[in-house]
């Protein structure tokens, strides 16, 4: 499966954005996707993910409560609805699926990459 984000841009603190994972080649209802994150000089961290149909979601602790993961597999999309947004939020966003049931929390438990978008918020 091939995977594209976008929905990146320049938000004030306190404001939203909605990121798009966009999947090609395979069933994408087939795979559990992911949203992680990666800060200059920081490692990639998980963000939030979501089972095959949209349920068993699951967030990282700094953003639980502010984001929200969805899907629509008739559309082979996924979401992530951002609010809140804080200056520490600012990174690069992947989006991954992985051929499961259920998300992951780790880097290496996802075989699909798509290329990063950037989201900035400013203070």
């Amino acid at each position: 499966v091939q995977l594209q984000a976008s929905g990146g841009g320049l938000v004030q603190a306190g404001g939203s954005l909605r990121l798009s994972c966009a999947a090609s080649g395979q069933t994408s209802s087939a795979y559990a996707v992911g949203w992680f994150r990666q800060a200059p000089g920081k490692e990639r961290e998980f963000v939030a993910g979501t089972g095959r149909r949209g349920f068993d979601s699951a967030y990282g602790d700094s953003v639980e409560g502010r984001f929200t993961i969805s899907r629509e597999n008739s559309n082979n999309k996924a979401y992530l609805q951002m609010s809140t947004l804080m200056p520490e939020d600012t990174a690069v966003y992947y989006c991954a699926a992985r051929k499961a049931a259920f998300p992951a929390r780790t880097v290496e438990s996802y075989a699909a990459w798509g290329a990063g978008t950037q989201v900035t918020v400013s203070s």
